[in-house]
């Protein structure tokens, strides 16, 4: 057989992506295939920068092409186009934004916001462009939480009217209730100004290209959640808690508020798993109980992906400005938050790659 470009998608062509379960040549995924000498070279695209199975589709393209005689080396680029989740009749999209994903609880208190910006931060780690909208309008503590307190958010003339320019730190851009009113002003609005200002964060911002935009919500099940799913298109919604059960309970219900409203549920993240001592790192306690949220997910049908657990680091971060997978890429929680973020985004992928 001779070794060229035909020969290497020959032998390639077996080779899934495990997500998707379709061969990456068929998908587009192997491009710029190049033979020089018994040296080959590839770029291999995925769907997300993202992608958690990366490290395994590279092995598996490099041992499917080793088998080929003649072969010397092979070097794999591998970059990412993350795909456009699919539109909706009756939903108006952003321009430039690929996939809006809501972080939703069924109460407060249960760590949405850490898990929403720390998620928007592990994605924009691994090169995507991300957004976050901080859609808790009553409650507007993202800016704190990303190190942009003190940012201020200038207003430009567009073609359509005024539009914001988002603030910008640790890979994100991001818009707040936070920055247009006083620190300690009371935010005392009835449902249409909290509907008129969300679309404005939609549609109202210079958000350029993005391949992800997370909104974070207010607790509960109420005019933000409702004003998001029926305005734009969603990739999905992943629903925070924590195990005990007053979490759990509400938890569902804002579950079954996103599927009735045709918006589909990524998963469950339960946080404060269990609580890690500072001074004891191979110690764990189980605050808040354990296992209500493998439990809920599974009665619920949808995944459970992921548990994070509690740790100073995590709160201490939150209030310096920096995000615990940025401060603390090694402890517990942020690992565990980055393969929360992977698991997110391939599945957003997957959705939107479906036929």
């Amino acid at each position: 057989m001779t070794l060229d470009a035909p020969a290497i998608l020959q032998v390639l062509r077996p080779v899934q992506d495990p997500e998707l379960q379709k061969s990456l040549v068929e998908l587009n995924m192997i491009r710029n295939v190049a033979v020089n000498d018994g040296d080959v070279s590839f770029t291999l695209v995925l769907t997300t920068p993202a992608c958690p199975l990366r490290e395994f589709i590279v092995e598996d393209c490099e041992k499917a092409v080793r088998t080929l005689p003649g072969v010397k080396s092979v070097n794999v680029e591998v970059t990412a186009e993350t795909p456009q989740q699919k539109s909706l009749p009756d939903r108006q999209g952003i321009e430039g934004v690929k996939n809006i994903i809501a972080v939703s609880s069924g109460k407060g208190g249960v760590g949405k916001s850490t898990v929403a910006v720390n998620l928007a931060v592990a994605l924009a780690q691994v090169g995507a462009k991300v957004g976050l909208i901080d859609a808790d309008i009553y409650g507007p503590n993202a800016p704190t939480m990303l190190g942009l307190e003190s940012a201020n958010v200038t207003v430009q003339q567009g073609a359509q009217g005024e539009v914001l320019e988002p603030a910008f730190n640790h890979g994100v851009k991001m818009v707040s209730m936070g920055f247009l009113i006083d620190r300690d002003q009371p935010v005392i609005w009835r449902g249409p100004m909290l509907n008129g200002v969300i679309r404005q964060f939609l549609y109202q911002v210079t958000w350029g290209e993005l391949d992800y935009l997370v909104v974070d919500l207010p607790p509960g099940t109420g005019d933000a959640q409702l004003t998001l799913a029926q305005a734009v298109p969603m990739a999905g919604a992943v629903i925070v808690t924590t195990p005990q059960k007053v979490a759990l309970s509400d938890a569902r219900r804002g579950l079954k508020m996103f599927q009735q409203l045709k918006v589909p549920v990524i998963g469950i993240v339960e946080n404060m798993s269990y609580f890690i001592p500072p001074d004891m790192p191979d110690k764990q306690y189980d605050i808040f109980g354990s296992g209500g949220g493998a439990k809920a997910a599974a009665e619920l049908g949808v995944p459970l992906i992921g548990c994070v657990p509690l740790e100073m680091d995590v709160r201490e971060g939150g209030d310096r400005g920096i995000p615990i997978v940025v401060q603390h890429p090694e402890s517990a929680s942020a690992k565990a938050l980055v393969e929360i973020a992977k698991s997110v985004a391939g599945k957003v992928s997957v959705a939107a790659l479906a036929s």
